[in-house]
């Protein structure tokens, strides 16, 4: 006879629930107290405002009770693992949700092209509120409501959806948190035109003409030609607002503690919809001072700090990658310290705009001694490394470093921006220049990485010669960034050749900014090119997974493989070495339009590991724009 389970006693299910509950209060109490004593004093030091902290409090635990069970869990797993960002197969890729996909369930459709890339972190560019008149939007920058998605993209169900979708298939969604101001269209904005006194005090709105004259002084200008000036006047209060960015874009206060509280709590409720990895855009200016050049002031390393804390507390799966774009002495202190850490990762800035200056001048000796001082810096530092990005590309170079070697900075921006626009002999690139000053000459360059390849003249021109070598350097230039050490990320059509779009042109609300040249619709045929041999097409979607298959599965590229930069005789030659498990990489590329004849260290045995092919040999020949990965025993091993 076959017994009948008798069920549970119901009072067990709220045993159970008190369990899980008393259990989750835990983990909760053990990261507050963890962090708490350091948090008030910074948060105090700051503010002086015991309630706002308590407040702060209160709501850390809030968030992390409405945080999802599963994020929860995937909080412990990366709390185990430590640094998951750092993995060697993590390979990124930067989009626009309404140019690759349409929608965001549009993306969540197209996942299976996103693995086939070889993707696993995926950044969407701004997605949230933001006005309907797109030339008042500064590309998703101007957030009307940091809570909601735009429109016509989908809703935060839908982002959450996506993101579940993607930790399905070991995909992490980056996003941008733009810190630095809101849209002259959020409710605080509103609220503040309208003359209450709360709102106004969480922006910086005045008459004093002498401080805004002082400030205009002592503060650089963003942007000198398309939106000059400091300072928007509201003739609704007869007052103005500091917009350093653009007129419709107001810069927050951060001197009130309501606006770094609410902040954050919008930071944790974007994190809760299951965002990974949080951009914090322009983050260097977030904290204003008056008779200061309100850049990088030790205020906005205490808030850095206080957000990795509260990330943390509630959510400590999540990464905070800074965006930093300041010379790199500026750079650095924006991963703290090791017992007082601020952001996990950085992006690389000044070396992607180096490698683009070495490309336009054949010569790798500003390259090296960046790339040198990056492999000297501790291993823990991590960097998002990048051949282009959504964004312009600007000259900030070392130039007191480049006047050694005869290159003095006006002529010589000026000489980058005739050569990426294939004005100069020998240029084969393709592209725009970006705000650009006519008192100055300074400007800034866009334009696709197959473009400024070479890829976009060649097949105009319909030169099949010149293709072959514009396809080349474009997949060295890859070789060459998955080589560093840090994420790699490309940007959404690189990995099939996408050249410049310029039907912004015919875009009344994006015909005066050029950086839509390469944020072009992305051209899914391209895509059934890929199966085609011989397209461009089905050569760099190849190669480049060729070289990322390497990449994951070789502990050569891990980020605490010892690495350093060989400073070869020939200025057009940069070789990287790198060091793992007894074994010695070589890394070998030719900056040059000729052929290059060069000599290892010594005869030994080498693999290439593109091909898997080995021989014993010292010299070899090098095509121009081209690469080698060699290995060999590392000596004394």
């Amino acid at each position: 006879m076959t017994k009948t389970r008798k069920p549970a006693p119901a009072r067990r299910q709220p045993l159970a629930r008190a369990a899980a509950r008393a259990k989750s209060d835990a983990v909760f109490q053990r990261r507050i107290d963890r962090h708490h004593d350091e948090l008030r004093w910074l948060y105090m030091e700051l503010y002086d405002n015991g309630s706002m902290f308590a407040e702060l409090c209160e709501q850390l635990h809030a968030f992390f009770e409405r945080r999802p069970e599963p994020l929860k869990r995937l909080d412990a797993e990366r709390e185990a693992a430590g640094a998951w960002y750092r993995r060697r197969d993590l390979l990124g890729m930067q989009l626009y949700i309404d140019n690759f996909a349409g929608t965001i369930p549009g993306v969540e459709d197209r996942l299976d092209y996103i693995e086939r890339c070889n993707v696993n972190y995926l950044h969407l560019m701004p997605f949230l509120d933001t006005p309907a008149d797109r030339s008042r939007s500064d590309g998703g920058y101007a957030v009307r409501d940091f809570r909601a998605v735009k429109p016509e993209l989908g809703t935060m169900d839908d982002l959450a959806r996506l993101a579940e979708r993607c930790h399905e298939r070991g995909i992490s969604l980056c996003m941008d948190f733009v810190m630095n101001h809101t849209s002259d269209e959020h409710e605080w904005a509103r609220r503040a035109r309208a003359g209450e006194g709360e709102y106004m005090s969480r922006y910086f709105i005045t008459d004093d003409q002498g401080a805004m004259e002082r400030y205009s002084r002592d503060v650089p200008q963003v942007f000198p030609t398309t939106a000059p000036g400091h300072f928007t006047y509201l003739p609704e209060l007869g007052k103005h607002v500091m917009t350093q960015f653009y007129p419709y874009q107001w810069d927050l206060n951060y001197k009130n503690p309501r606006v770094f509280n609410e902040m954050m709590y919008n930071f944790l409720y974007l994190a809760n919809q299951g965002i990974d990895i949080i951009r914090l855009d322009a983050v260097p200016y977030i904290w204003k001072q008056l008779g200061t050049n309100c850049r990088n002031l030790p205020q906005v390393h205490t808030i850095v700090r206080m957000m990795r804390m509260i990330a943390e507390v509630v959510c400590p799966g999540i990464v905070l990658l800074g965006e930093v774009v300041m010379a790199p002495a500026e750079v650095v202190p924006y991963f703290g310290t090791p017992d007082r850490p601020e952001c996990h990762m950085l992006y690389n800035v000044t070396t992607m705009a180096t490698t683009w200056h070495t490309v336009a001048c054949r010569d790798t000796r500003l390259l090296r001694e960046q790339l040198a001082t990056v492999c000297d810096l501790p291993r823990e530092y991590t960097f998002l490394n990048y051949l282009r990005c959504h964004d312009d590309i600007g000259w900030g170079l070392d130039y007191d470093a480049l006047r050694r070697w005869g290159m003095e900075e006006v002529p010589h921006k000026a000489y980058l921006n005739s050569y990426f626009q294939g004005l100069e002999p020998g240029s084969v690139s393709r592209g725009e220049l970006y705000n650009a000053d006519p008192v100055t000459g300074d400007a800034r360059f866009c334009a696709t990485t197959a473009s400024m390849c070479g890829v976009e003249a060649a097949g105009f021109e319909g030169d099949e010669a010149a293709m072959e070598v514009a396809v080349r350097k474009d997949v060295m230039l890859h070789a060459y960034l998955l080589t560093q050490s840090g994420l790699p990320i490309i940007y959404s059509g690189d990995e099939v050749g996408q050249v410049n779009d310029y039907a912004y042109k015919d875009d009344p609300e994006r015909a005066d900014d050029s950086r839509y040249v390469h944020r072009g619709r992305f051209d899914w045929s391209l895509v059934d090119q890929v199966g085609e041999k011989g397209s461009v097409a089905a050569q760099i979607f190849g190669a480049l997974s060729r070289l990322e298959a390497v990449r994951r599965g070789d502990e050569l590229f891990d980020a605490d493989a010892q690495a350093h930069v060989v400073d070869y005789g020939d200025q057009a030659i940069l070789w990287i070495v790198r060091r793992a498990g007894g074994r010695e990489l070589s890394a070998v590329f030719n900056f040059s339009d000729g052929e290059k004849h060069l000599w290892m260290p010594g005869e030994d045995e080498y693999v290439d590991l593109v091909s898997g092919e080995s021989s014993r040999f010292q010299e070899f020949d090098l095509a121009a724009w081209d690469f080698r990965w060699w290995v060999r025993r590392a000596p004394g091993a």
